[in-house]
């Protein structure tokens, strides 16, 4: 702290003693006007009062004016005009002088530093003779820094006299509000400044640092060995350099397992691996972005590190022997990350360009993993149960609920109530099946087969039904595609399997034979030639073949084509002849053409027709013919 030297207490603000007689302190005018112009007045007096020893003559002035001897030729000499004045405010208007200077700050209550110097730029305005400090202000120096002393005319002792331009020079201390300031140096106007004045200014000085600054400079002490390798170096050179692989974990293996899609981003600045999920739309999966996230992936673990608890830790150095590189991604191999296995089948074009260049891997061919299309399954229909119609029980494998299968109305209606009547034996090793005879019902509206067996008396064997309206496929054809018997499979002499009973065919009826005429074209010539050696019996029958057939038919048949040529002929003039033949169709619901005897009768009530009884009686039903056991008609 510097001190008053003649009062001995500190120069500063309210210490210093001034003279009390000067009470004005303002600038004289030195423009004025004069009968309408503008004249310059120069001053004569200064602030304060006193009087300026600027505009009076010097001794040595006073003394060659004394000492002069004027010379008159013609009169009175002419006076010089004065010069010009221009005033300083006008003169040195924004021209300062900067002064680069320092000054030391005490740091008692701190253990890293016991001083602070402080840098700052001392500022002189040569229009009114004032002076500012500024401190640069540093980034995060906890300091407050910016004007320190604002723009002032400054004391230099307790005389009250002020910092003039002619007091300033380098390598000097000013004392400015008790606060000691080392000039160092100057800028380049300033110096031109000085030295036009006549001023010599002092070398200039090297600014002083502030010892814990530059002790924050320099680098912290590691005690780690540094390696050779330049992290820095590769952070700068690969930044935003990433290579780009495209993989698919396969695990179908597993159940309800799939093949996915991923992409592999392998970041060259740090060595991490990041791995993206590829979506597609409407997979009912969640969007999740990452499958996991970016980090630097370990390929080869230390012994004893597979304990480690991976999930609440992560991994450092001294866990991993070998971690993954930028070589171990190779597109066609697979690579395990985390206990998945991905396999890499295709890279961008940076990154081929990358492995051409890195390792001299040139061939990198995208492999095709595309899912193919499986060859369709063949529906196979399970085995045909026997139950029903094989095309209603196929509806039940096309479709949930089943319909019914489609019919051809116009072969129904064309062919409706047309059936055509076989007589047929069964052939079995069985004996007792041998005199067996049933009667096959083809309807051609519906290709349906019936069998009836006609009871016979005493024979030990329930006739009746044998099997209803039905469709029966050939033993040659399968349940995909039935093939079922036709009209034109029926003829004298033929095999009917029908569910795994052979059947031979014997005779036919009349109707038989007229639809065989007519559609000649669709029978074969074994079927024709049948036909045609039945006709030929019944035409010429030879004695032999009378005589057995007498002897093979049952007794009674021509006996019963007289009786019923008489009954036609009582009911040809009957007048509800016309009825007979619907009512008797109305009982008659197999279509088999016979009725028992009570149906018969009460048919026969309701129509009121005649009945003899010594006709009914003397009826006998052939052998062959249904009906012939219990009474049928």
């Amino acid at each position: 702290m510097v001190s008053n030297p003649v009062h001995r207490l500190p120069f500063l603000p309210g210490t210093s003693f001034k003279d009390s007689t000067k009470t004005a302190f303002h600038r004289s005018q030195t423009l004025s006007y004069k009968n309408g112009y503008a004249v310059v007045r120069r001053p004569t007096v200064g602030i304060g009062g006193e009087r300026l020893q600027v505009n009076q003559l010097s001794q040595a002035e006073l003394d060659e004016l004394a000492n002069k001897a004027p010379i008159l030729t013609y009169g009175q000499p002419k006076q010089a005009p004065p010069a010009e004045f221009i005033p300083a405010h006008v003169a040195f208007d924004k021209k300062v002088l900067k002064f680069d200077a320092y000054f030391q700050e005490d740091v008692p209550m701190s253990t890293e530093e016991h001083y602070r110097i402080r840098q700052v730029n001392i500022y002189y305005y040569l229009e009114d003779d004032s002076m500012s400090v500024m401190e640069p202000v540093v980034e995060n120096s906890g300091i407050p820094q910016g004007k320190l002393i604002k723009r002032q005319r400054l004391t230099k002792n307790d005389q009250g006299d002020h910092y003039h331009w002619k007091d300033l020079n380098r390598g000097i201390n000013l004392t400015i509000y008790g606060r000691t300031f080392r000039v160092v140096d100057c800028d380049r106007f300033t110096q031109v400044f000085l030295e036009s004045q006549g001023i010599e200014l002092n070398p200039p000085e090297k600014m002083a640092l502030d010892p814990y600054t530059e002790l924050r400079k320099q680098p912290l002490r590691k005690y780690v060995t540094p390696s050779d390798f330049d992290q820095l170096k590769q952070f700068l050179t690969f930044d935003k350099q990433v290579l780009r692989f495209y993989a698919i974990w396969d695990d179908t293996d597993s159940m309800f397992g799939e093949c996915r899609t991923y992409i592999i981003h392998y970041y060259l600045m740090d060595d991490t691996v990041e791995i993206r999920e590829v979506h597609e739309r409407n997979n009912g999966r969640d969007p999740f972005p990452l499958l996991m996230n970016r980090q630097r992936m370990p390929k080869v673990l230390v012994k004893n590190a597979k304990n480690f608890p991976q999930c609440v830790l992560e991994i450092s150095d001294q866990e991993v022997l070998e971690w993954y590189t930028a070589k171990d991604f190779i597109v066609g191999k697979p690579l395990t990350i985390l206990g998945r296995t991905f396999f890499i089948y295709d890279c961008d074009p940076f990154t081929r360009q990358y492995y051409k260049e890195k390792f001299g891997i040139s061939d990198l061919p995208r492999i095709d993993v595309s899912e193919k299309e499986p060859p369709p399954v063949k529906q196979e229909l399970p085995p045909y149960n026997g139950f029903g119609l094989i095309e209603d029980s196929v509806q039940n494998c096309f479709v949930l609920i089943p319909k019914a299968p489609k019919k051809d109305v116009i072969k129904m209606l064309v062919n409706d109530n047309k059936v055509l009547r076989y007589l047929a034996a069964l052939e079995s090793p069985i004996p007792e099946d041998k005199d067996r005879r049933f009667v096959f019902s083809y309807f051609l509206a519906s290709d349906m087969i019936s069998i009836f067996e006609p009871p016979v008396r005493n024979s030990g064997i329930i006739g009746g039904k044998y099997l209803g309206r039905t469709k029966v496929a050939k033993p040659s054809s399968t349940a995909e595609d039935p093939i079922y018997y036709g009209p034109t499979d029926f003829f004298i002499g033929a095999v009917i399997e029908v569910f795994g009973h052979r059947f031979i065919i014997l005779d036919t009826d009349d109707y038989v034979l007229k639809y065989m005429e007519n559609n000649a074209a669709q029978y074969s010539p074994e079927a024709l030639l049948s036909i045609r050696n039945r006709i030929q019996k019944q035409e010429a029958p030879a004695p032999e073949l009378e005589n057995k057939q007498t002897r093979e038919d049952p007794p009674g048949v021509q006996e019963l084509e007289a009786l019923i040529d008489t009954i036609q002929k009582q009911l040809k003039d009957h007048p509800c002849k016309d009825n007979i033949h619907e009512a008797f169709q109305i009982y008659d619901q197999e279509a088999s053409g016979f009725v028992d005897k009570e149906r018969f009768f009460k048919i026969c009530d309701s129509l009121n027709l005649p009945i003899d009884d010594s006709l009914i009686k003397e009826v006998r039903t052939p052998a062959w013919l249904p009906g012939a056991a219990d009474g049928y008609c």
